[in-house]
């Protein structure tokens, strides 16, 4: 379509330019390990995954102990961004990435402020 941009495996997904940056992949096939560097006390940690080709990864985050799955597809990149505002976050960790060989995919670690989300009727 025109006028419309498609995400790009050509640089890391991007996020919030109040974060601050605590680790970055750039474009990998296969598995790998990311370290991330450690952050303030509050702070929440966003992970924000690209991928294209025909398959999953699944991403795990110690030592948190939390993970998630993304399904790519092969014609076009899928992004997701997940924010963990949690015990432990602040400390220095690793994000592992287990990627079907035909994956290409990038990461984004960053760290910030949790989002806020006003409970239902608050306003």
């Amino acid at each position: 379509m025109p006028g419309t941009t498609q995400p790009s495996l050509q640089k890391p997904p991007e996020l919030d330019p109040d974060a601050s940056l605590a680790g970055r992949q750039k474009v990998t096939t296969g598995n790998a390990s990311i370290p991330y560097s450690k952050g303030k006390k509050g702070d929440a940690l966003t992970i924000a995954v690209s991928c294209q080709g025909k398959g999953k990864i699944t991403v795990a985050v110690r030592p948190v102990q939390v993970s998630f799955p993304l399904e790519c597809g092969a014609d076009q990149v899928s992004t997701v961004s997940n924010e963990f505002a949690l015990s432990g976050v602040e400390r220095s960790g690793v994000v592992s990435v287990e990627a079907f060989s035909a994956v290409r995919w990038s990461l984004t670690v960053a760290r910030g402020a949790p989002t806020e989300t006003d409970p239902p009727g608050a306003g």
